[in-house]
């Protein structure tokens, strides 16, 4: 058994990192520029990123590989770099994590749907993930962290390739909103399906990350529970974001406030907690502080 699944077992609360997109936008990505490059021409921003989060209390930090994929990086002209730039995100992160710490390959949405909502297939979708699971892999990582994801095909598929390729641990979240009937992410799957779903799929722990407002995201991790009796992890915003003037986007949740409320998401049922959208090395701070 890994390391990083031996601490999950032990019934130790682990706290995971905060946003990656949020720090990168602060420390020199422009507006439509892609983040997965950065790993190649700005190695030091990427290993001061993961350097901080773990130095704020982070046991695992995420890879910057969220949009790693050949679908997503063909978008910037980077389709022939997908090996090169995971296995550079892993690395970057892996050369400042201390003893005993986790680095995690962050596995986001391809952006491309399966026949017959979309034109992908899904052989091609599962060599896409392959790719990119072989790619982090080779840069060191512990495990990976398959999010924000909607489909539960696209996410199995995620799934069965991560296991195919390297046999390391997955955790796999998807994201939720609040309808008249509960929450259902854009596909229909409650958090309860998704529980079982990805348990079922290849998945060690299962979860939710983004779209909501902590308040929210605890109702989400108390219907996980009730629908399973593995691990748990949760990535949340900072609150609903805001636009301000027109122009600049505010997150509205302070780390004080989420840190007193992740005390109810850990009597819920979560046994990893950790940030999304909006939340940084100082949030992950107040949770730790909180917390132990």
């Amino acid at each position: 058994m890994s390391a990083f699944l031996e601490r999950i077992q032990t019934g130790e609360l682990l706290i995971s990192d905060g946003a990656t997109g949020t720090y990168l936008q602060q420390h020199g990505l422009e507006a439509g520029g892609c983040p997965e490059e950065m790993n190649a021409s700005r190695p030091e921003v990427i290993q001061k990123m993961a350097l901080e989060y773990f130095e704020a209390g982070s046991d695992m930090v995420e890879t910057n590989s969220f949009g790693g994929s050949r679908y997503m990086l063909a978008k910037y002209d980077h389709g022939d770099r997908v090996h090169e730039l995971n296995r550079l995100g892993a690395e970057h992160a892996r050369s400042v994590a201390p003893k005993g710490r986790f680095v995690l390959g962050s596995i986001g949405p391809t952006g491309e749907f399966i026949e017959p909502n979309g034109t992908a297939t899904k052989d091609e979708m599962y060599e896409i993930f392959c790719e990119q699971c072989e790619g982090l892999a080779d840069g060191g990582v512990d495990a990976f962290c398959i999010e924000t994801m909607s489909d539960l095909d696209e996410i199995s598929l995620a799934i069965k390739a991560a296991k195919d390729k390297t046999g390391l641990p997955v955790v796999a979240t998807m994201t939720y909103d609040k309808g008249p009937r509960g929450y259902f992410t854009m596909f229909g799957i409650t958090p309860a399906v998704a529980a079982e779903k990805l348990a079922e799929a290849g998945a060690d722990v299962v979860g939710t990350n983004c779209g909501l407002a902590i308040e929210h995201m605890i109702e989400i991790v108390t219907d996980m529970r009730a629908a399973t009796d593995g691990p748990i992890l949760t990535h949340v915003n900072a609150g609903i974001p805001k636009l301000v003037d027109g122009k600049e986007i505010i997150y509205p949740d302070t780390p004080e406030h989420m840190a007193e409320h992740m005390k109810r998401m850990v009597d819920a049922g979560a046994n990893i907690v950790g940030g999304c959208c909006g939340t940084s090395p100082e949030y992950i701070r107040a949770f730790s502080q909180t917390l132990r």
